[in-house]
Protein backbone atom coordinates (compact mmCIF):
# COMPACT_ATOMS: atom_id res chain seq x y z
CA UNK A 1 0.00 0.00 0.00
CA UNK A 2 1.48 3.15 -0.71
CA UNK A 3 2.51 5.60 1.89
CA UNK A 4 0.56 8.31 3.12
CA UNK A 5 1.98 12.05 4.11
CA UNK A 6 0.51 14.49 5.65
CA UNK A 7 1.91 18.07 4.64
CA UNK A 8 2.07 20.27 7.81
CA UNK A 9 2.39 24.07 6.58
CA UNK A 10 0.21 25.29 8.59
CA UNK A 11 1.69 26.36 11.97
CA UNK A 12 5.26 26.31 12.79
CA UNK A 13 6.13 25.49 9.15
CA UNK A 14 9.00 23.09 10.81
CA UNK A 15 8.73 21.48 7.11
CA UNK A 16 8.25 17.84 8.73
CA UNK A 17 5.52 15.36 7.63
CA UNK A 18 3.59 13.68 10.42
CA UNK A 19 1.38 10.15 9.42
CA UNK A 20 -2.00 9.94 11.14
CA UNK A 21 -4.10 7.24 10.79
CA UNK A 22 -8.19 6.79 10.92
CA UNK A 23 -8.93 10.52 11.94
CA UNK A 24 -12.37 11.21 10.30
CA UNK A 25 -13.02 14.70 8.37
CA UNK A 26 -9.39 15.54 7.36
CA UNK A 27 -7.66 15.37 4.49
CA UNK A 28 -4.60 13.47 3.60
CA UNK A 29 -2.07 13.97 0.26
CA UNK A 30 -0.32 11.21 -1.02
CA UNK A 31 3.01 11.60 -2.80
CA UNK A 32 3.18 8.31 -5.04
CA UNK A 33 5.84 6.00 -4.94
CA UNK A 34 7.09 6.77 -8.42
CA UNK A 35 8.22 9.66 -9.58
CA UNK A 36 11.18 11.76 -7.42
CA UNK A 37 10.28 13.40 -4.49
CA UNK A 38 9.82 17.25 -3.51
CA UNK A 39 11.58 18.21 -0.25
CA UNK A 40 9.77 20.51 1.71
CA UNK A 41 11.36 23.70 2.68
CA UNK A 42 10.70 26.08 5.83
CA UNK A 43 8.06 28.65 5.45
CA UNK A 44 7.42 30.74 8.58
CA UNK A 45 4.92 33.33 8.79
CA UNK A 46 4.45 36.43 10.91
CA UNK A 47 0.90 34.17 11.89
CA UNK A 48 1.62 31.07 12.78
CA UNK A 49 -1.04 28.64 13.24
CA UNK A 50 -3.63 30.87 11.50
CA UNK A 51 -3.97 29.52 8.22
CA UNK A 52 -3.45 25.88 6.87
CA UNK A 53 -1.58 25.84 3.51
CA UNK A 54 -0.97 23.16 0.79
CA UNK A 55 0.51 23.03 -2.31
CA UNK A 56 1.02 20.23 -5.50
CA UNK A 57 2.52 20.21 -8.39
CA UNK A 58 0.55 18.40 -11.23
CA UNK A 59 2.68 16.37 -13.83
CA UNK A 60 -0.45 15.97 -16.38
CA UNK A 61 -0.42 12.68 -17.11
CA UNK A 62 -2.49 12.01 -13.92
CA UNK A 63 0.18 12.18 -11.42
CA UNK A 64 0.65 14.52 -8.39
CA UNK A 65 3.11 15.38 -5.63
CA UNK A 66 3.31 17.59 -2.55
CA UNK A 67 5.28 20.49 -3.50
CA UNK A 68 7.35 23.14 -1.87
CA UNK A 69 5.16 26.78 -0.70
CA UNK A 70 7.37 29.15 -3.25
CA UNK A 71 3.67 30.36 -5.12
CA UNK A 72 5.92 29.30 -8.58
CA UNK A 73 4.17 28.21 -11.80
CA UNK A 74 4.41 25.19 -13.97
CA UNK A 75 6.24 24.87 -16.70
CA UNK A 76 4.92 22.43 -20.00
CA UNK A 77 2.27 20.25 -19.20
CA UNK A 78 2.81 20.63 -15.08
CA UNK A 79 0.69 23.14 -13.36
CA UNK A 80 0.99 23.76 -9.61
CA UNK A 81 -2.18 24.32 -7.15
CA UNK A 82 -1.72 26.57 -3.93
CA UNK A 83 -4.49 26.54 -1.50
CA UNK A 84 -4.70 28.32 1.49
CA UNK A 85 -7.80 27.87 4.42
CA UNK A 86 -8.33 30.43 6.60
CA UNK A 87 -9.88 30.28 9.81
CA UNK A 88 -13.32 29.92 10.74
CA UNK A 89 -13.73 32.65 13.95
CA UNK A 90 -14.75 36.46 15.07
CA UNK A 91 -12.00 37.52 12.59
CA UNK A 92 -12.55 41.08 10.71
CA UNK A 93 -11.98 40.70 6.97
CA UNK A 94 -9.16 42.85 7.24
CA UNK A 95 -7.32 40.23 9.50
CA UNK A 96 -8.21 37.51 6.41
CA UNK A 97 -6.74 40.35 4.10
CA UNK A 98 -3.40 40.25 6.31
CA UNK A 99 -3.29 36.51 6.21
CA UNK A 100 -3.03 36.30 2.68
CA UNK A 101 -0.87 39.18 2.38
CA UNK A 102 1.21 37.48 4.60
CA UNK A 103 1.75 33.83 2.70
CA UNK A 104 0.89 35.26 -0.87
CA UNK A 105 3.42 38.76 -0.83
CA UNK A 106 5.35 38.39 -2.97
CA UNK A 107 4.46 37.60 -6.01
CA UNK A 108 1.15 38.74 -5.72
CA UNK A 109 0.27 42.14 -5.41
CA UNK A 110 -2.21 44.18 -3.51
CA UNK A 111 -4.93 44.25 -5.73
CA UNK A 112 -4.32 40.12 -6.35
CA UNK A 113 -4.99 40.09 -2.57
CA UNK A 114 -8.05 42.47 -2.40
CA UNK A 115 -10.17 40.90 -5.40
CA UNK A 116 -9.48 37.24 -3.78
CA UNK A 117 -10.49 38.24 0.27
CA UNK A 118 -13.35 41.05 -0.38
CA UNK A 119 -17.13 40.14 0.02
CA UNK A 120 -19.83 39.48 -2.70
CA UNK A 121 -19.34 37.84 -6.08
CA UNK A 122 -16.85 38.70 -8.77
CA UNK A 123 -15.21 37.60 -12.17
CA UNK A 124 -12.07 38.91 -13.81
CA UNK A 125 -9.16 39.28 -15.05
CA UNK A 126 -7.19 40.80 -12.63
CA UNK A 127 -3.31 41.32 -13.72
CA UNK A 128 -3.75 39.32 -16.24
CA UNK A 129 -4.98 36.19 -14.41
CA UNK A 130 -8.44 35.13 -14.32
CA UNK A 131 -9.68 35.76 -10.95
CA UNK A 132 -13.45 34.40 -9.73
CA UNK A 133 -15.09 34.42 -6.46
CA UNK A 134 -18.35 33.41 -4.46
CA UNK A 135 -17.60 35.07 -1.20
CA UNK A 136 -20.85 35.77 1.14
CA UNK A 137 -20.76 38.73 3.59
CA UNK A 138 -22.02 37.53 7.21
CA UNK A 139 -19.91 36.28 10.17
CA UNK A 140 -16.76 34.09 9.18
CA UNK A 141 -17.92 31.96 12.48
CA UNK A 142 -21.09 30.66 11.02
CA UNK A 143 -21.63 27.50 9.03
CA UNK A 144 -23.57 29.44 6.84
CA UNK A 145 -21.17 32.15 5.23
CA UNK A 146 -19.07 30.55 2.28
CA UNK A 147 -15.65 31.80 1.16
CA UNK A 148 -14.33 30.18 -2.09
CA UNK A 149 -11.93 32.29 -4.53
CA UNK A 150 -9.29 31.31 -7.24
CA UNK A 151 -7.13 33.08 -9.44
CA UNK A 152 -6.34 30.65 -12.16
CA UNK A 153 -3.45 31.14 -14.87
CA UNK A 154 -2.44 28.44 -17.94
CA UNK A 155 -0.19 26.64 -15.13
CA UNK A 156 -0.99 27.20 -11.65
CA UNK A 157 -4.31 27.92 -9.82
CA UNK A 158 -4.32 29.84 -6.71
CA UNK A 159 -7.38 29.23 -4.75
CA UNK A 160 -8.28 30.73 -0.90
CA UNK A 161 -11.55 29.32 1.30
CA UNK A 162 -13.01 30.03 4.99
CA UNK A 163 -12.49 26.77 6.77
CA UNK A 164 -12.17 23.08 5.25
CA UNK A 165 -13.85 22.25 1.89
CA UNK A 166 -14.89 18.53 2.10
CA UNK A 167 -13.31 16.99 -0.88
CA UNK A 168 -11.17 19.47 -2.03
CA UNK A 169 -7.80 17.81 -1.52
CA UNK A 170 -6.46 14.50 -2.61
CA UNK A 171 -6.07 10.82 -1.18
CA UNK A 172 -4.42 7.65 -2.55
CA UNK A 173 -7.20 5.42 -4.27
CA UNK A 174 -6.33 2.54 -1.68
CA UNK A 175 -7.69 4.37 1.36
CA UNK A 176 -11.13 4.83 0.08
CA UNK A 177 -13.50 3.49 2.31
CA UNK A 178 -16.48 3.54 0.11
CA UNK A 179 -14.46 0.70 -1.93
CA UNK A 180 -14.50 -1.83 0.73
CA UNK A 181 -16.53 -4.17 1.71
CA UNK A 182 -18.30 -3.18 5.28
CA UNK A 183 -19.65 -5.16 7.97
CA UNK A 184 -22.03 -4.87 10.17
CA UNK A 185 -20.81 -3.82 14.01
CA UNK A 186 -21.75 -6.26 16.36
CA UNK A 187 -21.83 -5.68 20.14
CA UNK A 188 -20.77 -9.21 21.38
CA UNK A 189 -17.78 -8.66 18.78
CA UNK A 190 -16.54 -11.12 16.14
CA UNK A 191 -14.23 -12.11 13.29
CA UNK A 192 -13.98 -9.16 11.00
CA UNK A 193 -10.66 -9.94 9.24
CA UNK A 194 -11.90 -9.48 6.02
CA UNK A 195 -14.20 -7.02 6.18
CA UNK A 196 -13.96 -3.33 7.35
CA UNK A 197 -16.65 -2.37 10.43
CA UNK A 198 -18.20 0.53 9.97
CA UNK A 199 -19.35 1.94 13.07
CA UNK A 200 -22.92 3.77 13.74
CA UNK A 201 -21.69 7.74 14.10
CA UNK A 202 -19.39 6.74 10.70
CA UNK A 203 -22.70 5.72 8.93
CA UNK A 204 -24.19 9.12 10.26
CA UNK A 205 -21.56 11.39 8.66
CA UNK A 206 -21.85 9.61 5.10
CA UNK A 207 -25.39 9.76 4.68
CA UNK A 208 -25.02 13.54 5.15
CA UNK A 209 -22.57 13.36 1.99
CA UNK A 210 -23.83 13.33 -1.20
CA UNK A 211 -20.47 12.72 -2.93
CA UNK A 212 -17.51 10.54 -2.57
CA UNK A 213 -14.13 10.42 -0.61
CA UNK A 214 -11.13 12.58 -1.06
CA UNK A 215 -9.89 9.11 -2.36
CA UNK A 216 -12.38 9.02 -5.18
CA UNK A 217 -11.51 12.12 -6.39
CA UNK A 218 -10.02 12.15 -10.16
CA UNK A 219 -6.55 13.26 -10.80
CA UNK A 220 -6.55 16.72 -12.29
CA UNK A 221 -4.60 16.48 -16.06
CA UNK A 222 -5.37 20.36 -17.23
CA UNK A 223 -5.97 23.20 -15.06
CA UNK A 224 -9.39 23.40 -16.37
CA UNK A 225 -9.53 20.18 -14.96
CA UNK A 226 -8.62 21.36 -11.66
CA UNK A 227 -10.88 24.58 -11.58
CA UNK A 228 -14.35 22.37 -12.59
CA UNK A 229 -12.92 20.14 -9.47
CA UNK A 230 -12.56 23.43 -7.23
CA UNK A 231 -16.07 24.58 -8.31
CA UNK A 232 -17.58 21.00 -8.10
CA UNK A 233 -16.55 20.68 -4.52
CA UNK A 234 -17.97 23.96 -3.13
CA UNK A 235 -21.12 22.87 -5.12
CA UNK A 236 -20.96 19.64 -3.04
CA UNK A 237 -20.59 21.59 0.28
CA UNK A 238 -23.37 23.21 -0.39
CA UNK A 239 -25.55 19.88 -1.37
CA UNK A 240 -23.67 18.39 2.01
CA UNK A 241 -25.61 22.27 3.98
CA UNK A 242 -28.81 22.03 2.80
CA UNK A 243 -29.09 17.38 3.00
CA UNK A 244 -28.14 18.54 6.69
CA UNK A 245 -30.61 20.67 6.96
CA UNK A 246 -33.62 18.66 5.44
CA UNK A 247 -32.51 15.72 7.83
CA UNK A 248 -32.81 18.32 10.65
CA UNK A 249 -36.15 19.38 9.89
CA UNK A 250 -37.25 16.06 9.35
CA UNK A 251 -35.93 14.82 12.94
CA UNK A 252 -37.40 18.68 14.23
CA UNK A 253 -41.12 17.63 13.00
CA UNK A 254 -40.90 14.27 14.39
CA UNK A 255 -40.33 15.41 17.39
CA UNK A 256 -43.52 17.81 17.42
CA UNK A 257 -45.63 15.58 16.56
CA UNK A 258 -44.83 13.01 18.93
CA UNK A 259 -43.76 15.66 21.78
CA UNK A 260 -45.78 17.34 24.30
CA UNK A 261 -46.58 21.59 24.67
CA UNK A 262 -43.39 21.81 26.59
CA UNK A 263 -41.11 20.93 23.69
CA UNK A 264 -43.37 23.55 21.54
CA UNK A 265 -42.69 26.15 24.05
CA UNK A 266 -39.01 25.64 24.57
CA UNK A 267 -38.95 26.08 20.37
CA UNK A 268 -40.79 28.81 20.14
CA UNK A 269 -38.83 30.45 23.23
CA UNK A 270 -35.34 29.60 21.46
CA UNK A 271 -36.56 31.04 17.86
CA UNK A 272 -35.53 27.77 16.13
CA UNK A 273 -37.66 28.29 13.18
CA UNK A 274 -37.02 32.11 12.80
CA UNK A 275 -33.19 31.32 13.09
CA UNK A 276 -33.52 28.44 10.61
CA UNK A 277 -34.93 30.84 8.48
CA UNK A 278 -32.70 33.29 8.59
CA UNK A 279 -29.72 30.71 7.79
CA UNK A 280 -31.75 29.51 4.60
CA UNK A 281 -31.79 33.15 3.35
CA UNK A 282 -27.93 33.07 4.00
CA UNK A 283 -27.54 29.80 1.81
CA UNK A 284 -30.04 31.11 -0.96
CA UNK A 285 -27.77 34.19 -1.65
CA UNK A 286 -24.70 32.19 -1.89
CA UNK A 287 -26.46 30.10 -4.25
CA UNK A 288 -27.73 33.19 -5.55
CA UNK A 289 -23.40 34.42 -5.99
CA UNK A 290 -22.92 31.05 -7.65
CA UNK A 291 -25.44 31.64 -10.58
CA UNK A 292 -24.03 35.09 -11.37
CA UNK A 293 -20.41 34.12 -10.94
CA UNK A 294 -20.34 30.10 -12.43
CA UNK A 295 -21.61 31.33 -15.82
CA UNK A 296 -19.54 34.13 -16.54
CA UNK A 297 -16.58 31.77 -15.66
CA UNK A 298 -17.53 29.79 -18.47
CA UNK A 299 -18.26 32.50 -21.14
CA UNK A 300 -14.13 33.89 -19.99
CA UNK A 301 -12.92 30.58 -19.94
CA UNK A 302 -14.56 29.56 -23.39
CA UNK A 303 -11.90 31.90 -24.83
CA UNK A 304 -8.94 30.31 -23.30
CA UNK A 305 -7.36 27.68 -25.51
CA UNK A 306 -5.91 25.48 -22.58
CA UNK A 307 -9.90 25.45 -21.53
CA UNK A 308 -11.23 22.21 -23.13
CA UNK A 309 -15.18 21.51 -24.54
CA UNK A 310 -15.46 18.99 -21.70
CA UNK A 311 -14.78 21.52 -18.80
CA UNK A 312 -17.03 23.79 -20.56
CA UNK A 313 -20.08 21.49 -20.83
CA UNK A 314 -19.19 20.46 -16.72
CA UNK A 315 -19.68 23.84 -15.90
CA UNK A 316 -22.83 24.16 -17.40
CA UNK A 317 -23.97 21.46 -15.31
CA UNK A 318 -22.50 22.56 -12.30
CA UNK A 319 -24.87 26.02 -12.73
CA UNK A 320 -27.59 23.61 -13.44
CA UNK A 321 -27.02 21.68 -9.99
CA UNK A 322 -26.94 25.28 -8.81
CA UNK A 323 -30.17 26.04 -9.88
CA UNK A 324 -31.66 22.81 -8.70
CA UNK A 325 -30.01 23.07 -5.53
CA UNK A 326 -31.70 26.59 -5.33
CA UNK A 327 -35.56 25.36 -5.87
CA UNK A 328 -34.64 22.65 -2.89
CA UNK A 329 -33.99 25.49 -0.40
CA UNK A 330 -36.68 27.66 -1.44
CA UNK A 331 -38.96 24.21 -0.46
CA UNK A 332 -36.93 23.69 2.65
CA UNK A 333 -38.04 27.39 3.48
CA UNK A 334 -41.45 26.93 2.37
CA UNK A 335 -41.47 23.73 4.98
CA UNK A 336 -39.92 25.89 7.88
CA UNK A 337 -43.08 28.42 7.73
CA UNK A 338 -45.00 26.00 7.84
CA UNK A 339 -43.88 24.82 10.94
CA UNK A 340 -43.19 27.97 12.16
CA UNK A 341 -46.98 29.20 11.00
CA UNK A 342 -48.04 25.49 12.92
CA UNK A 343 -46.30 26.62 16.10
CA UNK A 344 -47.80 30.13 15.86
CA UNK A 345 -51.38 29.18 15.75
CA UNK A 346 -50.59 26.44 18.74
CA UNK A 347 -49.65 29.39 20.63
CA UNK A 348 -52.61 32.09 19.92
CA UNK A 349 -54.67 28.77 20.62
CA UNK A 350 -53.58 28.39 24.22
CA UNK A 351 -53.18 32.20 24.42
CA UNK A 352 -57.83 31.63 23.65
CA UNK A 353 -57.90 28.94 26.25
CA UNK A 354 -56.02 31.00 29.45
CA UNK A 355 -58.62 34.42 27.55
CA UNK A 356 -61.51 31.47 28.37
CA UNK A 357 -60.34 30.74 31.36
CA UNK A 358 -60.56 34.18 32.40
CA UNK A 359 -63.73 34.88 30.97
CA UNK A 360 -65.55 32.07 33.05
CA UNK A 361 -64.05 33.43 36.14
CA UNK A 362 -65.02 37.09 35.59
CA UNK A 363 -68.49 35.25 34.35
CA UNK A 364 -68.71 33.95 38.08
CA UNK A 365 -67.51 37.25 39.72
CA UNK A 366 -69.49 40.10 37.61
CA UNK A 367 -72.62 39.16 39.62
CA UNK A 368 -70.65 38.86 42.88
CA UNK A 369 -69.55 42.62 42.01
CA UNK A 370 -72.51 44.23 41.29
CA UNK A 371 -74.55 42.83 44.53
CA UNK A 372 -72.19 43.81 46.61
CA UNK A 373 -71.82 47.19 44.61
CA UNK A 374 -75.25 47.79 45.07
CA UNK A 375 -75.59 47.19 48.64
CA UNK A 376 -72.47 49.36 49.50
CA UNK A 377 -73.75 52.50 48.10
CA UNK A 378 -74.00 55.11 50.50
CA UNK A 379 -77.62 56.33 49.84
CA UNK A 380 -81.04 56.38 51.86
CA UNK A 381 -83.62 53.96 50.90
CA UNK A 382 -81.20 50.65 50.54
CA UNK A 383 -83.68 47.75 50.85
CA UNK A 384 -82.97 45.56 54.29
CA UNK A 385 -80.37 47.83 55.87
CA UNK A 386 -82.88 49.24 58.51
CA UNK A 387 -83.01 53.10 56.98
CA UNK A 388 -86.00 54.91 58.65
CA UNK A 389 -85.43 58.62 57.10
CA UNK A 390 -88.07 59.59 55.12
CA UNK A 391 -86.32 62.49 53.42
CA UNK A 392 -83.87 59.90 52.19
CA UNK A 393 -86.23 57.28 51.51
CA UNK A 394 -86.64 57.70 47.70
CA UNK A 395 -82.40 57.92 47.47
CA UNK A 396 -81.87 54.32 46.20
CA UNK A 397 -84.83 53.89 43.98
CA UNK A 398 -83.54 57.49 42.04
CA UNK A 399 -79.91 55.70 41.92
CA UNK A 400 -81.47 52.67 40.29
CA UNK A 401 -83.49 54.91 37.46
CA UNK A 402 -80.36 56.71 36.69
CA UNK A 403 -78.05 53.38 36.18
CA UNK A 404 -80.81 51.94 34.20
CA UNK A 405 -81.01 55.42 32.15
CA UNK A 406 -77.19 55.32 31.24
CA UNK A 407 -77.56 52.06 30.49
CA UNK A 408 -80.29 53.02 27.78
CA UNK A 409 -77.84 55.71 26.20
CA UNK A 410 -75.11 52.83 26.35
CA UNK A 411 -77.12 50.62 24.44
CA UNK A 412 -78.82 53.67 22.15
CA UNK A 413 -74.51 54.33 21.35
CA UNK A 414 -73.90 51.04 19.94
CA UNK A 415 -77.35 50.28 18.44
CA UNK A 416 -77.68 53.14 16.36
CA UNK A 417 -75.01 52.53 14.04
CA UNK A 418 -76.58 49.49 12.87
CA UNK A 419 -80.16 51.11 13.25
CA UNK A 420 -79.08 54.09 10.77
CA UNK A 421 -77.70 51.56 8.06
CA UNK A 422 -81.23 49.34 8.39
CA UNK A 423 -83.08 52.94 7.76
CA UNK A 424 -80.83 53.82 5.28
CA UNK A 425 -80.91 50.58 3.64
CA UNK A 426 -85.01 50.26 3.55
CA UNK A 427 -84.73 54.07 2.32
CA UNK A 428 -82.44 52.75 -0.76
CA UNK A 429 -84.72 50.06 -2.08
CA UNK A 430 -87.93 52.07 -1.65
CA UNK A 431 -86.51 53.95 -3.62
CA UNK A 432 -85.66 52.03 -6.12
CA UNK A 433 -89.00 49.99 -6.24
CA UNK A 434 -90.74 53.69 -6.59
CA UNK A 435 -88.22 54.14 -10.07
CA UNK A 436 -88.81 50.32 -10.92
CA UNK A 437 -92.69 50.80 -10.76
CA UNK A 438 -92.78 54.29 -12.56
CA UNK A 439 -90.45 53.15 -15.52
CA UNK A 440 -92.44 50.04 -15.63
CA UNK A 441 -95.77 52.10 -16.38
CA UNK A 442 -94.07 54.71 -18.53
CA UNK A 443 -92.88 51.83 -20.74
CA UNK A 444 -96.70 50.02 -20.67
CA UNK A 445 -98.13 53.41 -21.72
CA UNK A 446 -95.78 54.11 -24.70
CA UNK A 447 -95.77 49.91 -26.05
CA UNK A 448 -99.59 49.05 -25.33
CA UNK A 449 -101.78 52.04 -25.78
CA UNK A 450 -99.46 54.11 -28.75
CA UNK A 451 -99.69 54.12 -32.33
CA UNK A 452 -96.53 53.48 -32.90
CA UNK A 453 -96.63 49.61 -32.91
CA UNK A 454 -97.82 47.93 -36.33
CA UNK A 455 -98.18 43.90 -36.63
CA UNK A 456 -96.75 42.99 -33.08
CA UNK A 457 -93.50 45.11 -33.90
CA UNK A 458 -92.18 48.08 -32.06
CA UNK A 459 -91.18 51.09 -34.56
CA UNK A 460 -87.62 51.82 -34.65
Amino acid sequence: MARLEKLNLDTEGDGENEVESEREGEEMDLEPSTGPPRNDTIFRTHYPGAVKLKAYIFDGLGEYFNKDWDLAEGTGKEFCWYHVELPKGNQKLSHSAQYLIDVLCPPLKLQDILSLVSNGPFCGHVDGALVFRVNSPGPASSKFTFRIAARVTENSVITVSLGRVPRLGFSPVGQSLLSEIPSVESPVGGDHKERVVIREHVLDFLLTMNHSEEADNPVPKSVANLVVHVIDTHVDHLQDIVTKLEIELDSVEFELDKGGSALKKQMLDDRRFPKMHLDLQRLLQVIAHGEQVFPRVKEKCSSKNWFALEDINSLEELTGRLRRLKENVGFIANRVTAVQAGLDSWQAEQINRKLYYLSFLSIIFLPLSIITGVFGMNVGGVPWTGQRDPSIKHGFRNVMLLCVAMLLFVLLCFIFPALYSRITAWQRRRAMRRSWSLNRRSFLKRTVGGGGERGGYLRL
